[in-house]
């Protein structure tokens, strides 16, 4: 039986978009259903023109209901995959789901994370403070934004001039390179 994986994201979905490409013609593991918090979100585009099951939810069903993971265990999900999503995810997913839930962050974590560091943020965070060099981690998730155990990390040198564009530019490079391959080996090591 394939590995199924549950996509959360809150935005345009690019991360999401890869994983989908890779593993559309996979033997052994498939996107099987792509949720969000947003109804105006790209990702749910994205998701429908791969044929993949989508989910709107409000913060009441998100955090004061079983809803999402009756869904999830409904649809047999092996591993959810946080792309681009920002809320906390509750203590009742976390239970459900133990060491079977991962985020990508684009910073070389713990630099640059935690509650209001996302996107664009991060990146003029990091220009801000001169840094020379600059990344992306994967991680699993826990109760605290971005302080779970990381699983991988790339990064890049920060060139003098770069633009916040041309950082954010090779931070997704390096994100759409590696998320999908770190959730393809992940998936290898679960039964």
């Amino acid at each position: 039986m394939k590995k199924r994986i549950a996509i959360f994201a809150s935005g345009s979905g690019s991360n999401a978009q890869k994983i989908m490409e890779h593993f559309k013609y996979s033997d052994d593991s498939e996107v099987s259903l792509v949720l969000s918090n947003n109804p105006e979100s790209y990702v749910l585009q994205r998701a429908d023109n791969f044929e993949i099951p989508t989910h709107v939810f409000d913060r009441h069903e998100f955090y004061q209901t079983d809803e999402i993971v009756q869904l999830l265990k409904r649809s047999e999900i092996d591993l959810v995959v946080l792309a681009g999503f920002l809320l906390l995810v509750p203590e009742n997913l976390l239970q459900a789901f133990p060491n079977k839930i991962i985020n990508i962050h684009p910073s070389l974590l713990p630099k640059y994370g935690g509650k209001g560091m996302y996107g664009d943020r991060v990146h003029q965070a990091v220009i801000a403070a001169n840094e020379e060099e600059h990344g992306i981690t994967i991680h699993f998730v826990n109760e605290k934004f971005d302080e779970g155990e990381v699983i991988h990390q790339s990064r890049f040198r920060i060139e003098k001039g770069d633009t916040l564009e041309i950082i954010k530019f090779k931070g997704q490079q390096l994100e759409h390179l590696h998320f999908p391959k770190v959730i393809e080996n992940l998936l290898k090591k679960y039964n």
